[in-house]
């Protein structure tokens, strides 16, 4: 099953958006999945996500080029750059934003990564929110004859990350020379690889760049490069039933929605120290 991006053209950059996708709204528990870049920006410029809300979900973010720098309502400032993973969990609500950092700004810089929303578990919906850094050189491993994979988080492979998650899954970046293969064995119930980069094939058959494979889970995949290549590997379990999403928020239930909405509407999200913008509740 192969899911296609929406693109997003927003000016400076272009963002591609596979999840939620139809007819997969969910692949294990990750519901959004947007591919930023790769774009370059002048001197002076740069990414301003302003101050936003978040409930019901873990944020994740993943650069191979570029640097985002991020604050949260928690007073967490946290620098990202490539291989780096920035795991924020919203539960009952966090605010946050991203921007370009200052010296990149000033200098002129390139952006590419991928942001991913996990959904928690019900039992873990509104638990309190949280924020983890993991530097590049702390995410485990695994190098064969041209592949290198790194996880970012959940268990495969014979590794575990350390990223704290609240449901079985996933996600590992990897990075294939030309003519290198990896095999993506059947351990968890639901399985996706997205081409980020480069010719990849996917049990002899292309993969189109910026699209997303999913898997008959009872078989392994065999992933291949045709030139060098930049896959990433997600799935896990099925969630616990639906999540309705609308705008930054996902929940099992509606109503979980309409309160986060009238919180943010009302100011009653805590502010992001050192901040003074925002970005207001859509009208739709």
């Amino acid at each position: 099953m192969l899911l296609k991006p929406h693109v997003r053209d927003l000016g400076d950059f272009t963002v591609r958006r596979v999840l939620p996708g139809h007819p997969k709204k969910l692949v294990g528990p990750f519901i959004f999945f947007d591919h930023v870049g790769p774009a370059a920006f002048a001197p002076g410029t740069g990414i301003d996500v302003r101050p936003h809300p978040h409930i019901g979900l873990a944020t994740v973010t993943y650069l191979f080029e570029g640097a985002f720098m991020h604050r949260d309502s928690l007073g967490m400032v946290q620098r990202i750059e490539p291989g780096d993973v920035n795991w924020m969990t919203a539960g009952s609500g966090i605010v946050h934003s991203e921007r370009t950092p200052p010296d990149l700004r000033a200098s002129g810089s390139r952006i590419h990564g991928i942001q991913t929303w996990v959904a928690l578990p019900r039992a873990h919906e509104a638990i309190a929110p949280s924020f983890e850094h993991h530097p590049k050189a702390a995410l485990p491993t695994l190098d064969k004859q041209g592949a290198t994979l790194r996880l970012i988080a959940g268990t495969g492979f014979g590794l575990k990350s350390p990223v704290t998650t609240y449901s079985p899954m996933f996600y590992a970046a990897l990075e294939l020379a030309a003519g290198a293969a990896f095999v993506l064995e059947p351990e968890h119930a639901e399985r996706a690889v997205y081409a980020a980069s480069g010719e990849v094939l996917v049990d002899d058959d292309p993969l189109p760049e910026a699209t997303m494979a999913y898997f008959d889970p009872r078989a392994p995949v065999r992933i291949e490069a045709r030139s060098a290549a930049q896959v990433m590997l997600l799935g896990g379990d099925p969630m616990d039933g639906d999540r309705h999403i609308w705008w930054n928020f996902v929940a099992s239930d509606r109503e979980s929605i309409e309160h986060a909405k009238a919180r943010w509407k009302s100011g009653d999200f805590a502010a992001v120290p050192g901040e003074t913008e925002f970005i207001p509740l859509p009208e739709k």
